[in-house]
């Protein structure tokens, strides 16, 4: 399957007001680049670019991690009949712009704690070896999300290596939470130390949601543990949900990356 991942922004510190189309492949073998000044930035042109650069293959997919950017790209992919993904995930892209000094950090919005109906009964760090993560895709698990690129074998580690994550016990509200995680379209979830600390859940494009919050300073160390443990695993981490402690039923399962 060919996937593109896009970028349609108005270029950094530019008097001009011009517009640059940055194209790659998920590979970031195929580049294709554009620009237009303002007064042409819309779906139309962006549409023309697409069947310019679909000389070298109609991608099934584009990608999309700007927000801005994902309105007039929805646009221009419904005229070529092509299916548009907004997510953070855009390795290849993101490592373009980066080269290219372009800015990729998106505006922080607050983060907005979890709805009443969603919390869960408790919640703890925890680990798995990198081995026993696939293990996981054979269970009988409602939902399970575990793309392929960041599977621990695909980013080169050990199977020894302990894979950092979060385990709720949502109890009565277990797969209602599930439900709502998926449809949130979680990213990662990071530590954030404060007054008091908590766990911040990035999801979609731009959501921010407050998973829980503490301030025991058990918590905290082991809340800098799992930090450390998403370095050692290359940002890999995961998001366990089940309804208790007992190791017999899970709700969903979802395997994160900071990249």
């Amino acid at each position: 399957m060919l996937v593109w991942q896009v970028d349609f922004y108005r270029r950094p510190q530019n008097h001009e007001q011009l517009w640059d189309l940055l194209i790659n492949d998920s590979s970031g073998n195929f580049k294709y680049e554009a620009s237009c000044p303002q007064s042409q930035a819309n779906s139309n042109w962006l549409t023309s670019q697409f069947e310019l650069a679909c000389a070298s293959g109609m991608p099934n997919k584009i990608q999309v991690f700007r927000p801005q950017s994902l309105s007039l790209v929805e646009t221009a992919a419904r005229n070529l009949n092509i299916e548009v993904e907004a997510t953070r995930r855009t390795t290849a892209l993101k490592q373009w712009l980066k080269d290219k000094s372009y800015p990729i950090e998106l505006e922080k919005l607050p983060p907005v704690p979890l709805p009443d109906n969603l919390l869960g009964e408790k919640w703890r760090f925890a680990s798995l070896p990198a081995g026993d993560v696939e293990e996981f895709r054979q269970r009988r698990i409602p939902i399970v999300d575990f793309p392929d690129f960041i599977l621990p074998f695909n980013l080169g580690l050990a199977s020894t290596q302990l894979i950092p994550g979060v385990v709720i016990y949502g109890g009565r509200q277990s797969m209602r939470l599930a439900r709502w995680l998926q449809q949130s379209r979680p990213a990662y979830l990071n530590y954030i130390a404060g007054a008091p600390d908590g766990l911040i859940l990035e999801a979609a494009l731009a959501d921010r949601w407050v998973i829980a919050t503490f301030d025991d300073n058990d918590v905290k160390v082991a809340a800098q543990n799992y930090e450390q443990r998403k370095q050692q695993s290359k940002g890999l981490h995961f998001l366990l949900v089940q309804p208790d402690d007992s190791g017999m039923t899970y709700s969903g399962i979802w395997l994160l990356s900071m990249g």
